[in-house]
């Protein structure tokens, strides 16, 4: 069980997206953080992402499994940045521009926070614009 404020994203039925907080003082987004990391304030409110964001930044990893995956640094409209598992494509074609959005029937409960590639079709004709 989540405490209030503690940013963790529990799936509210019917809901989609992710639970963030937002600095009372300057204003600054940020996800699951105990104090903002503009201001040092710990005057944090709880706010809901639809959770739709873009690729920044993204690499493929073996570390720890012989399978491959994907991890990205996604940025939202709301103005924080979080680092993720993307899935819905495979590792090495996720790329910096990329839409996503959080994975259907994903518990960010456990910590791994997954998102998923909004727009799979047209993949390979995209990749030659």
């Amino acid at each position: 069980m989540s405490q209030p404020g503690s940013a963790t994203a529990a799936p509210v039925c019917g809901e989609t997206g992710l639970i963030y907080q937002r600095c009372r003082w300057c204003g600054t987004a940020s996800f699951r953080r105990l104090l903002c990391p503009v201001c040092a304030s710990s005057d944090l409110e709880t706010a809901r992402s639809d959770g739709d964001g873009i690729v920044v930044r993204t690499t493929v990893v073996h570390r720890y499994t012989k399978l491959a995956r994907n991890e990205s640094l996604v940025r939202f409209p709301e103005g924080f940045m979080l680092r993720c598992r993307v899935i819905g494509a495979p590792p090495h074609l996720v790329w910096a521009g990329e839409r996503v959005r959080p994975a259907a029937g994903a518990d960010f409960s456990e910590g791994e926070v997954v998102f998923e590639v909004c727009d799979t079709r047209d993949r390979e004709l995209d990749r030659w614009r």
